[in-house]
């Protein structure tokens, strides 16, 4: 195998570990916001989200959104693994 197809596919691996990093610290903002704002509750987040919504809508749709940004970082990091070992996999073809 080309040795530059290798570092190139371990460079995207990297890259997706980086933004699954990056990513799960934005949950956890996301989660600590969540808490905050919804034992709080402050109006002005009702004004943002406009007429007809509820604190029971606004809490549904926020941990809708949370449970899909966590599907789509296993996802993430299903396809990192598989970046990886590939990686790894050309590294030692190219050793022999």
């Amino acid at each position: 195998m080309d040795e530059a197809f290798e570092s190139k596919i371990r460079a995207a691996a990297i890259a997706g570990w980086w933004t699954f990093l990056i990513g799960t610290a934005f949950l956890v903002l996301q989660w600590f916001a969540f808490l905050l704002i919804m034992s709080t509750q402050p109006a002005w987040l009702l004004f943002l989200w406009g007429g007809g919504f509820t604190w029971e809508g606004i809490r549904g749709v926020w941990l809708w959104g949370i449970a899909i940004a966590k599907l789509c970082l296993w996802l993430l990091a299903l396809a990192s693994i598989w970046l990886t070992m590939w990686s790894r996999q050309l590294r030692k073809r190219c050793a022999e």
